[in-house]
């Protein structure tokens, strides 16, 4: 088995939970789950595997909010770690509901930086069965990752982590 690497913000809500049902299906000896300020280049090293996870920010861009961001000082770190051809998955939540016009746009922050880093993006994921009317987190008529909304569709979770990590597994191969 590959070493997962399982990374999220924000900490206390429902990203922190999907992160955790994400890890549930991992034996301990082949995944670390850990918020990003636990990261360091060194641990990012040793994963075959890394699946980063966020949320869609209040900010109109990222790069407006405050400097000391969490994701902000996450992705300047990666500055010192050679991502070239490293495996990373990602998956976002968002409400499409309230917000159907800016659905997972998190997602696509997270995933333009690793592919200005050169990661090999795994885990893209189908619109099939959401509702919304635009998205940042589109290419090539796919989510960019998994698309999670727990604000109206919490029983849809599971089942579509679990479809999610069986892709995973397939495009590993």
């Amino acid at each position: 088995m590959e070493k997962i690497g399982i990374i999220y913000w924000p900490k206390n809500g429902s990203v922190e939970a999907t992160a955790q049902k994400i890890y549930a299906h991992f034996n301990e000896s082949d995944a670390d789950l850990m918020d990003i300020t636990a990261v360091t280049a060194a641990n990012l090293n040793k994963y075959d595997l890394i699946i980063i996870g966020g949320s869609t920010v209040g900010a109109e861009i990222w790069e407006e909010a405050k400097p000391n961001n969490k994701w902000n000082v996450f992705f300047k770190s990666l500055d010192e770690i050679n991502l070239e051809g490293k495996k990373v998955a990602l998956f976002g939540l968002g409400d499409q509901v309230l917000y159907p016009e800016n659905f997972v746009d998190g997602l696509s922050v997270i995933y333009d930086e690793m592919k200005k880093r050169r990661a090999k993006l795994l885990g893209a994921w189908s619109l099939e069965g959401y509702s919304f009317t635009d998205s940042k987190a589109i290419e090539n008529n796919q989510f960019v990752g998994l698309a999670i909304d727990e604000d109206k569709e919490s029983e849809l979770t599971d089942g579509r982590i679990n479809k999610w990590l069986a892709q995973l597994e397939k495009e590993m191969i």
